[in-house]
This record gives C-alpha cells, structure tokens and sequence, in this order.
C-alpha cells in the first residue's frame, strides 16, 4: 500500500514491496512478473504472494532483494537497494559478518572442487598480505 506519492522523482515513502515492484513493473510493460522471478531466482509463486500481499516480506533472504534490485536495473529502471529493503520493511544494511560469511560458503559450495581450490588459496594470499600491510602500519 502507498500512503505518500513521488512528485517527479522524490522518494516514494511508506510504499511497501508490493506497491513498490508494481509501481517498478509498470515501467517496464514489455516485462511480467513472472520474468522478473526468473531472473532474480526467485519462484514465481512466491513473487506473486509479496505482490498480491498474502505472503510476508521479513524474512525474505537480503541476497533476494539485492537480486531484485539488480534485475530491475538490468531492464533500465532506477531503484535502489534502500527503496528495496524499506519497502519490505527490512532494515537496509551493509552485509553483516555472517551474511558476508553464508554468501562466501554458498558461492564456494557451488564451485566446482578445483575452483574451491583456487579460492582458497586466493584467500590465503590475501590473508598474508593483510598481515603484511598490519606489520607495516604498526612498526610505523
């Protein structure tokens, strides 16, 4: 539901998801909302229960709300990450210490083993050099 309107531009306030992907799927008439599910991996069911209200928004995966952002911006249409969280009521954050860490294991689980591989070893070098640069800041 919205309560306040854009005036050319301005944000819209108190416009929750529903409100806000209808309003960013009119934009884009040649899209559905089936499509928009497809390509942000999320299920059609799912996307059509936030949009008809009969399912919540709090606890929806912060990585699904950035994927909606970001297939929205694909089509051409402005919307940021903040419209996104604050129309499902979420608060808008910089990834936590382990939302960073469940990101970085599902991306690692869906590699294949020697590309695991690489990313370890990856991430050790860069482990080594961060130790590097802590020695130098510290005898400075």
């Amino acid at each position: 539901m919205t309560h306040a309107q854009s005036h050319h531009g301005e944000p819209h306030q108190t416009e929750d998801l529903a409100a806000l992907l209808e309003r960013l799927l009119d934009q884009v008439p040649d899209r559905t909302q089936k499509e928009l599910a497809t390509e942000a991996g999320i299920s059609y069911p799912t996307l059509n229960a936030w949009m008809n209200r009969t399912r919540g928004t709090s606890r929806i995966d912060h990585d699904k709300l950035r994927d909606l952002v970001a297939v929205f911006r694909r089509w051409g249409v402005e919307v940021t990450p903040a419209e996104m969280f604050t129309a499902a009521g979420r608060p808008v954050p910089g990834p936590t210490d382990q939302e960073r860490e469940e990101r970085l294991l599902r991306v690692y689980r869906q590699l294949p083993e020697p590309k695991q591989r690489d990313l370890v070893r990856l991430a050790e070098v860069m482990l080594r050099d961060a130790e590097a640069v802590a020695r130098v800041q510290r005898a400075s």
